[in-house]
């Protein structure tokens, strides 16, 4: 039964004005400003029925505005219900430039101060001062009060992350931080990104969805201490006595007044503005804290992988591919009939995943979109929307696993029966760009924003191009989704080896069918390259799995494209031959022959 989401929004607009509130803001987040939120954080959802993991709306007293990036935008004017939002793509307009122009004079906007971060809250501020409006933080969430059913927040276990994946101890991590904050005269940081902690700790968990996160808080001293804020009903037996002394559990229900405690001691404390609930600032601020601000002292360590786990990635990448490739070849007969639907062929991809060593779930919810399904960036098949591979149609498949070496992503375009001359046309310009991107060198301090344009270059030629960024950082066994590296036109992190990001420019014809091809990579150690006057980085790709020969305009191919494109199919061939069965093999010989 669909949810009554006019009466959910009356509801919503009711506890506003016994709050005294003209407007409310709704992000996309938790406390802990996910990406992927649990159950009993998805306040969008249940007000709006949304499901993706991109949003924020607006709501006043007689409109209501949602917003979501260029992956969702065709998705949330399908599942939004019809005329209680107006839809935007950020691309296009921003939440605070929506504000100016449509608040009034002496409005009262509120926010949760839990949802919003620090940076966030001044951009809302400034936006509705623009209008002579003002904004107000609430003690009580109203969708909180009007949700009855609200699912109870999550208590999954945690366990360690065995230094045999690692490849770094708790103690040389903290050790290290401990180091940088000694040397710029801070007393703490408090760290609010589970995912942080997650790394610095060498502990994982099972609260977010797809990712093997704990949520929490912690505060690591100068003296590479940690008080870690977490649910004590997470905690197993034993976890304190791997963890060590120097990390210190503490109920979380006492992180506000461990803050209290840190301010008083009148040394500066770093804290993220861009990461940080505005509670947790507001609460240093009032206690009289000395704030430094300034990134995550994690964020970048994280994003630097090291050797141990790069081999883990390649290792979970070879073990995907395997699976992959096992499905490619069952999907080829599967789909021959015209009955395989979307939801069919995703649940065996499953299966064929679940299979592999040292699995432990999905990455994400899979992308399985049949014909002008995959024109939908980032599609989840349902029910009511699944549909059946048809012949002369594209497939676009994009799915990931969590490995305990490893996180996997990875995306393939695959044409059911013969494509179109334009299809053809379409797919041949996404992967010049693919192979561009991916055999680019470069040198030391070039940024995501730098070689943006080679992906989108083959496309741009002919007056085409895609609307969301052509790659994103990955995590080892953490998130799919990770900063502070990524490939786009806004990303201005200097690249460095060991980062891992995917190559995934895309096409896409709504209405009619959608291309992306994705790999992941990881950043080269700088080298000398002949006749050069700087060393050199590039990229590594560890996705092994086959590029849809099928699909391509050979003659659209240069004689360096072939070569990569050969070169990358012998390695596939490779590397995953020993992991499968004959019949299996004798796919992939086809599938990876030259061109």
């Amino acid at each position: 039964m669909t949810p009554d989401y006019p009466s959910r929004l009356k509801s919503l607009r009711d506890e506003m004005a016994k709050a005294g509130l003209d407007g409310f803001f709704v992000p996309m987040t938790d406390e802990y400003q996910s990406e992927y939120v649990p159950p009993s954080a998805q306040r969008i959802e249940f007000l709006s029925g949304f499901t993706g993991s991109a949003g924020f709306i607006i709501v006043l007293k007689d409109k209501a505005a949602f917003f979501t990036d260029g992956r969702y935008t065709l998705q949330a004017e399908q599942q939004l219900p019809k005329n209680l939002f107006e839809v935007f793509d950020t691309g296009a307009k921003l939440p605070s430039e929506w504000i100016a122009e449509n608040a009034k004079k002496g409005m009262k906007l509120g926010f949760d101060p839990w949802l919003h971060t620090e940076e966030n809250v001044e951009r809302l501020a400034a936006a509705a001062t623009r209008a002579s409006a003002e904004i107000a933080p609430v003690e009580k969430n109203p969708i909180d009060i009007i949700w009855s059913d609200r699912p109870a927040a999550p208590r999954a276990l945690i366990f360690t992350h065995d230094i045999a994946y690692a490849g770094q101890s708790s103690q040389d991590k903290r050790t290290a931080l401990a180091d940088d904050l000694k040397k710029n005269n801070l007393a703490a940081a408090v760290i609010t990104d589970p995912a942080s902690i997650a790394w610095l700790l060498n502990v994982r968990g099972g609260d977010v969805p797809n990712t093997p996160l704990p949520l929490s808080f912690a505060i690591l001293r100068d003296d590479a201490t940690v008080k870690w804020f977490v649910d004590p009903k997470k905690l197993t037996t034993g976890l304190q006595q791997q963890l060590g002394n120097a990390i210190d559990p503490e109920d979380q229900q006492l992180f506000g007044h461990a803050l209290d405690r840190l301010a008083k001691e009148g040394k500066p404390i770093r804290i993220d503005p861009a990461e940080s609930a505005h509670w947790i600032v507001e609460r240093l601020r009032k206690a009289g804290a000395k704030l430094n601000f300034g990134e995550d002292p994690c964020i970048l360590p994280k994003a630097l992988k090291n050797k141990v786990e790069v081999e883990g990635m390649r290792a979970a990448h070879r073990r995907d591919g395997a699976a992959l490739v096992k499905f490619f070849a069952w999907l080829e007969k599967a789909a021959a009939s015209g009955e395989l639907t979307e939801m069919e062929a995703q649940e065996k991809l499953a299966v064929f995943r679940s299979g592999g060593a040292l699995y432990r779930g999905p990455s994400f919810n899979t992308i399985s979109g049949a014909g002008p399904n995959g024109a939908i960036v980032h599609y989840h098949s349902t029910p009511a929307t699944n549909r059946k591979l048809k012949q002369g149609e594209f497939y676009l498949l994009d799915s990931g696993g969590q490995y305990m070496d490893g996180t996997t992503d990875v995306t393939r375009t695959i044409a059911i029966g013969t494509p179109s001359p334009e299809m053809k046309d379409r797919f041949t310009r996404v992967l010049k760009g693919h192979i561009a991107l991916g055999s680019a060198r470069f040198p030391e301090g070039i940024t995501g924003a730098d070689l943006d344009v080679l992906a989108r270059r083959p496309l741009w030629v002919v007056g085409l191009d895609y609307n969301h960024g052509t790659g994103h950082g990955v995590g080892a066994y953490l998130g799919v989704h990770e900063g502070p590296q990524g490939i786009s036109r806004r990303n201005k992190v200097k690249l460095q080896p060991g980062m891992v990001i995917s190559n995934e420019p895309g096409y896409y014809k709504a209405g009619a069918y959608g291309i992306r091809i994705e790999n992941l990579v990881v950043v080269t150690e700088p080298v000398d390259v002949a006749g050069s006057e700087h060393k050199m980085l590039g990229f590594e790709t560890i996705t092994l799995a086959p590029i849809d020969r099928n699909a391509i305009d050979v003659e659209m191919l240069s004689k360096e494209e072939r070569d990569w494109l050969n070169a990358y199919h012998t390695r596939v061939r490779d590397s995953l031959k020993p992991l499968l069965d004959a019949t299996e093999q004798a796919w992939l010989e086809k599938a990876t022959a030259q061109i």
